[in-house]
């Protein structure tokens, strides 16, 4: 190496242990992540209720790591189930395993906001989302119904989350147990809805709880809103044995690679990314004359744009306009529904209303979305000239959308 290689070596090592130190002193930021992990101490994990289960219930907690499906096999398998996540989605088969396990004499209780379609098909209920008109933060203002549990004032999320509510619910066999309102100041809240029932099902009992994050470290530690909590496990019998779910958790561990563990520690992790420079260093300087040249590969070209144009000039060459406009007003519900945060679930006055004012459009200009939409459908075949006018409205709409968006930004 020569003088001035040997400087500038010396000087890239610095600055590079520079860029280490400085990175492995800076503060981690906050994860809102949800991951309703026992391990984790993040906002949005569970390890507080983990500990807070132990002690109320005397360290007869398990935890279970199988899926429902396999776990059900065990016929010594008796207690209460505690699934906690933002999303549980049963499939069917292991649905009937749950349900005939309950049906024994066990308990099942499931929080989550999004809740199994199949478990709320088989029980004929339907659930909602709540919201406040002209508002884009919703926050639950939470209570039980049972006198010697409710308290005098509401507990409050006080973060913007989603609150779903059961809209239908078998009155001969369910039992309200806990309400929700939607809160954004003192003079805007909801009627009380309904979030937590009590379902009989054979010799045993499901409870069905639609705000997960009161169970999150974030409630239990802010104020007193563990009292909340605590109410709400109430329902469940000291005499059993708590079988928590690991399984439908979306913070879950399952990373096994062997640098799984260099990395979790910042220390280690940015000492490889030191070694590693270093060795590019010395790969750059020492190994130059002694590497032979590699030949250039020219990569492959990505094809997928055209391939893409292709398949659409092949739906308007076979005149399958049809096609092209139900491909069209799917995704537009869709963004309705993500983008908007708006239920598509009915087209109505209350509907339209809202999808206006979100979007910065008329309720006119909804509507003759909707018009032209409705009209498409119930044809079976449509012509070019229909098919270009749905595009235009929708994407006129969406440029709406966009420039709403960027504005509050």
């Amino acid at each position: 190496m020569t003088k001035i290689q040997k400087i500038l070596a010396i000087v890239f090592l610095i600055t590079i242990a520079a860029l280490v130190y400085v990175e492995s002193t800076k503060p981690v930021p906050l994860s809102w992540f949800p991951s309703y992990s026992n391990e984790d101490k993040i906002p949005y994990g569970t390890y507080a209720l983990f500990n807070l289960l132990q002690d109320t219930f005397k360290n007869k907690v398990e935890e279970v790591n199988l899926a429902p499906f396999e776990k059900l096999n065990d016929s010594t398998f008796f207690g209460t189930y505690l699934f906690i996540n933002n999303t549980i989605n049963f499939d069917k088969t292991e649905l009937e395993k749950l349900l005939a396990w309950t049906e024994k004499g066990n308990t099942t209780f499931v929080s989550a906001n999004y809740q199994s379609e199949a478990l709320l098909d088989s029980l004929k209920l339907k659930t909602n989302a709540a919201f406040l008109f002209n508002k884009f933060e919703t926050r639950a203002l939470l209570n039980l119904v049972n006198k010697k549990l409710a308290a005098t004032t509401p507990f409050l999320l006080n973060k913007d989350v989603p609150i779903l509510y059961f809209k239908e619910i078998d009155t001969t066999q369910t039992t309200v147990l806990g309400i929700t309102q939607v809160f954004n100041d003192a003079l805007i809240i909801t009627k009380p809805l309904v979030n937590f029932i009590k379902i009989p099902f054979g010799k045993g009992t499901l409870y069905l709880h639609n705000q997960p994050e009161i169970f999150t470290n974030y409630f239990l530690l802010t104020e007193n809103n563990i009292q909340h909590t605590q109410n709400v496990l109430s329902y469940i019998s000291n005499n059993t044995t708590i079988y928590w779910d690991n399984h439908y958790k979306t913070g879950k561990k399952v990373n096994f690679s062997p640098l799984h563990l260099l990395f979790a520690n910042k220390h280690l992790k940015w000492a490889y990314y030191f070694v590693l420079f270093s060795s590019i260093l010395f790969i750059i300087f020492e190994g130059k004359r002694k590497q032979k040249p590699i030949p250039i590969v020219t990569p492959l070209t990505n094809k997928s744009l055209e391939y893409t144009q292709t398949i659409a000039w092949m739906y308007l060459e076979k005149k399958e306009h049809q096609e092209i406009a139900k491909k069209q007003i799917t995704l537009f519900l869709e963004f309705i529904r993500i983008r908007l945060r708006v239920t598509t679930e009915h087209f109505n006055n209350r509907f339209f209303e809202a999808v206006a004012l979100r979007s910065n459009s008329s309720v006119e200009e909804v509507k003759s979305i909707f018009a032209n939409i409705e009209s498409i459908q119930k044809k079976t075949e449509i012509s070019k000239e229909e098919l270009q006018t749905l595009y235009h409205k929708i994407n006129h709409f969406k440029t709406k959308v966009d420039g709403t968006t960027a504005n509050k930004q």
